[in-house]
């Protein structure tokens, strides 16, 4: 593949399968265009499975080359070689192929571009034979597909009537909504409506700003408690979002007494499956845009606001950092439109209490719930982003899936503020773990991780580490990290 590359191409290298899709994943996410990715054969992609999950949970259109035996030695089941490769990722790609001949592999990797970027956006995979680089094969034209389809007018129009008609409607916000664009117009129908407006169960991004009057907080990944929550809500719009994603088994109804459910999505299959209501697929934005040129519903009273948290207070010299304070201090000294990519899952709840996020494109975390995504996912950010400051907000036992990605983000100087939230312990076990009946202080086998130097590990690979276990260090220490021209790491001993 080597053999006389462009001079206009970029080949950035990682250092493991998982960190190049995650970076990978990061920079599509970015630049809303498919990334390209080359990894080796069967093992390689065996490796990237992780976070190949991760991009078709988070709807990241990318572009996966894999290498291959030669085809003169496939039949002879050869070392490396991978026996039924377009099978291994299934069904976590949209579309994977062989091509049958060195030939067809030009237009196999253009129409794995067009699939990828089709909504609902996600991987694709082309298994390439190692000597089909060394086949001459004709030009493929470049060409235009359309990407959005807008949503059918009919179905869309009850979606109106519903809004409409409602006393106390509520807005579901799912990613979607900024990956289609549409983070002004979600904002346009929810003041035109005065409904509450709350985020999706584990939305890997932000859709509506968190400081706006109507925003209503986060919705748990659990059926009783999003019953709860929606209650007194007459309506309720899944918009670029599910409807719901659950996590812990729960009994009862999807929705409160006497609610109705509609949706917009770009994905049939999530559609499909929504126990209830009337489901509508296209484009977010442009089914918003039809939405807001309807003629304006009567005026109903605005709800009340969202309870903000209150201000903490500095912890005593001799006390451990509790996570809420550290995020809180985070977002006093990170600039308003700086980028937030997470993988923190013990810390997700408290810091959607104190780390609000205000604009579009300003917050990352993944979709899939697997771990090794967030640190090589700042990094493609970084890239897709160049000028933006891009903070990694990650755990010490998430960190250790993917930590070769310092290496790359030295290597490419990217200034990524990495804030390693040291808790010592695979935390969120430890909370999940008291669902099952464990007891607060009843020990989860298996979840300690004592002993980690993640400055050392920094440093390693280039990348300039500090340590924070008392008050008076974190804020000079992420002010130094925020204002870095190369990556910085801050290791932030917590509670």
């Amino acid at each position: 593949m080597f053999m006389d590359f462009p001079d206009d191409f970029h080949y950035v290298l990682a250092l493991q399968e998982c960190v190049v899709l995650g970076m990978a994943d990061g920079y599509a996410q970015a630049t809303r265009n498919a990334a390209f990715v080359n990894l080796h054969s069967a093992a390689g992609v065996g490796h990237a499975m992780g976070n190949i999950f991760t991009a078709f949970r988070n709807r990241t259109p990318l572009v996966i080359t894999a290498g291959q035996q030669a085809r003169s030695i496939l039949p002879f089941d050869p070392f490396l070689g991978s026996a039924q490769a377009p099978e291994l990722p299934k069904p976590y790609v949209k579309w994977s192929v062989e091509p049958a001949r060195a030939e067809d592999v030009p237009l196999a990797i253009a129409r794995a571009y067009y699939i990828a970027m089709t909504p609902p956006c996600g991987p694709v995979l082309v298994s390439v034979p190692s000597d089909d680089w060394d086949v001459k094969t004709l030009p493929v034209d470049a060409r235009e597909v359309s990407r959005y389809l807008r949503p059918e007018p009919g179905l869309l129009a009850k979606i109106g009537d519903a809004l409409d008609a409602a006393r106390t409607p509520a807005i579901v916000v799912g990613a979607s909504v900024d990956r289609d664009g549409a983070w002004s117009e979600a904002i346009q129908l929810a003041e035109r409506h005065n409904a509450r407006v709350y985020v999706a169960p584990m939305s890997g991004r932000c859709s509506f700003p968190e400081d706006h009057p109507l925003w209503a907080g986060f919705l748990p990944a659990m059926r009783d408690r999003i019953v709860a929550q929606l209650s007194g809500h007459d309506l309720v719009f899944a918009l670029g979002a599910p409807a719901f994603t659950y996590h812990v088994e729960r009994k009862g109804p999807h929705l409160p007494h006497g609610s109705k459910l509609v949706q917009l999505t770009e994905d049939p299959q999530v559609a499909a499956w929504a126990p209830t209501g009337t489901s509508v697929v296209g484009s977010i934005r442009l089914g918003l845009l039809d939405l807001l040129d309807r003629s304006a519903p009567p005026p109903r009273p605005a709800p009340a606001p969202h309870v903000r948290p209150v201000r903490l207070p500095e912890p005593l010299p001799a006390d451990r950092l509790p996570v809420a304070w550290v995020l809180q201090t985070l977002n006093e000294v990170r600039p308003r439109d700086s980028i937030i990519v997470e993988e923190a899952p013990s810390a997700r709840p408290i810091m959607h209490a104190h780390l609000p996020i205000f604009e579009s494109e300003t917050f990352y975390t993944m979709c899939s719930g697997g771990l090794g995504w967030g640190l090589p996912a700042a990094a493609g950010v970084a890239m897709g982003k160049p000028g933006r400051r891009v903070i990694a907000l990650v755990g010490d036992g998430s960190a250790m899936y993917a930590i070769q990605a310092l290496w790359s983000a030295a290597q490419l100087a990217l200034p990524v503020a990495v804030v390693i939230l040291k808790n010592r312990r695979y935390a969120a076990l430890h909370e999940f773990a008291r669902i099952f009946g464990y007891r607060p202080d009843e020990p989860v086998p298996g979840t300690e991780l004592p002993d980690l130097d993640f400055v050392g590990l920094a440093a390693a690979q280039g990348v300039r580490g500090l340590r924070v276990e008392r008050a008076d260090q974190l804020r000079p220490a992420l002010e130094q990290a925020l204002q870095s021209a190369e990556p910085m790491l801050i290791e932030v001993e917590v509670a």
